[in-house]
């Protein structure tokens, strides 16, 4: 037996390489690929028609078969691992339906190579829009409570103890912040993508008369890649991808790693519903964050893709190759799926998440988390240098701590003493200027700077980034329009062509 794919190979694929490298690999990529593989194949189509290089009957012929084989879908093309990988598979498909001497001219001017590269742009692009069409909904929701929840007032927490008042909604209001980087580093890395491959050839072009602005235009691209071996070797739009993906699953991570504190009974701050939550097999009274878990993990695992795929690009020259251009996407289509589970997830549970404002008020009120305003107050009105009353406060709260009181019960004659012995004066402090500085709901509202935590200014913030989400949504909404506007108009080409009978 020969090959079935070159003449130029004399043995047949060896079974144990149809097994472990050819068909797991037709199986992973066939069925995602085959829509993208089919765009190329008519945007190519329709380019070598317009640029003479098939004739009109023939290319008739070639439309009216791309259009059956992708009517009938994937499922309709048998797969064979000695064909290699998907090209071969839809050319042998399509010289099947064509016929063998129509089917072989569609591959002229052009190589697996560019094919595959452009597969990853049209994929990746695809995948990105749907990913920021699912992020700009989660950042809405965000912003959304935000807004609800710029009075709850809670303690802020440093180094997982408490250390500054803040409310619910401006935590949310930065969260949102954060995600709206990661939209930015998104559209920035669709802007990197926007190239077309196609023409390049296996790395050095063609002799051929091709027109790559065509078949750019067809696909949905603003140009062509202009450097030939550039376009069939680089894949760093993906890792500029899946690098924002991994640095927006961190936080993510990290934002559910709060929330799962939170929301112990020990803390009680957060409620979730039952809907997203587990229990356990033993235990009949747990109530398990599933989700949040899930999220937590999802940072390591991105990591670890990124990872891995540097690695397998790390080794391999500045051309094409199996490693640096097949191994090395295997962890980037595996890392976009999850991100999309995790922006979905993020969104139900920020959506879901009920914050127990008594709790939260309450908890303020007795950790000293207001004790900066205190010694704030210090600065102000009693002359202080502010590590002068930094070390007054702090002996104020060790003896509150000494003695099990809240940090509401500390009143005037505490500081008094406290000043007495560190700076060797009393203060003429009232009641009602302690209790004023101890209050948290009073100490937020009086965080007035810009990017503080008053509710005013949370609710002016979150003003703001409804308006760039806007823009965002515009922006997104626009690029989806352009390239669905186009394959529309690749795919009313091609069924012109296809009524053309010779």
């Amino acid at each position: 037996m020969e090959s079935k794919v070159s003449r130029r190979l004399t043995q047949a694929t060896a079974p144990e390489v149809c097994e472990h490298i050819y068909l797991p690999r037709l199986h992973r990529e066939f069925g995602p690929g085959f829509r993208y593989l089919t765009d190329i194949n008519q945007a190519h189509l329709l380019m070598l028609h317009g640029a003479g290089l098939i004739p009109t009957d023939v290319a008739g012929t070639l439309a009216r078969a791309l259009r059956q084989i992708e009517q009938d879908g994937p499922a309709a093309v048998p797969l064979d691992p000695e064909r290699e990988d998907a090209y071969f598979n839809y050319e042998a498909r399509l010289m099947a339906v064509a016929g063998a001497d129509a089917g072989g001219r569609l591959h002229v001017a052009r190589s697996r190579n560019d094919i595959l590269a452009t597969h990853d742009r049209l994929r990746a692009r695809d995948t990105v829009l749907a990913l920021l069409t699912t992020l700009t909904d989660t950042r809405d929701v965000v912003l959304q409570q935000a807004a609800a929840h710029a009075d709850a007032v809670m303690p802020g927490y440093t180094h997982l103890q408490a250390a500054q008042p803040i409310t619910y909604g401006y935590y949310l209001s930065g969260v949102a912040q954060a995600m709206g980087r990661d939209i930015a580093r998104l559209r920035h890395a669709l802007d990197g993508l926007d190239a077309c491959p196609l023409g390049a050839g296996a790395l050095a072009g063609t002799a051929f008369p091709i027109d790559r602005a065509a078949t750019a235009r067809w696909l949905g691209f603003s140009t062509y890649a202009p450097n030939s071996l550039d376009a069939v070797a680089s894949r760093d739009f993906a890792w500029e991808i899946l690098s924002a993906i991994t640095i927006a699953t961190v936080t993510w991570g990290r934002v559910a790693q709060d929330l799962y504190v939170w929301a112990t009974p020990e803390f009680g701050l957060i409620d979730f519903p039952d809907s997203v939550a587990g229990t356990s097999s033993i235990m009949p009274q747990k109530k398990n964050p599933v989700v949040l878990e899930y999220l937590k993990g999802k940072g390591g695992h991105m990591i670890g893709l990124l990872t891995a795929s540097l690695a397998a690009l790390k080794g391999s020259h500045f051309t094409h190759s199996g490693d640096g251009n097949r191994e090395s996407m295997r962890g980037f289509w595996e890392a976009t799926d999850e991100a999309l589970r995790c922006a979905s997830l993020l969104k139900l549970v920020l959506e879901n998440a009920t914050p127990q404002c008594g709790n939260m008020l309450a908890r303020a009120r007795r950790d000293f988390s207001s004790a900066t305003d205190l010694a704030d107050m210090l600065v102000r009105d009693a002359g202080m240098s502010f590590r002068e009353a930094h070390h007054v406060v702090g002996a104020v709260v060790r003896e509150a701590l000494d003695r099990h009181i809240p940090a509401c019960e500390i009143d005037s004659d505490m500081v008094n003493r406290a000043a007495v012995h560190h700076i060797g004066r009393a203060l003429a402090l009232d009641a009602a200027s302690v209790a004023r500085c101890l209050d948290p709901e009073q100490g937020v509202a009086a965080r007035l700077a810009a990017g503080g935590p008053a509710p005013d200014l949370v609710r002016d913030q979150v003003d703001a980034q409804l308006a760039a989400l806007a823009q965002d949504r515009h922006a997104i909404d626009a690029l989806h329009h352009t390239v669905e506007t186009n394959r529309a108009t690749m795919k009313h080409a091609v069924e012109q062509l296809a009524s053309r009978h010779p």
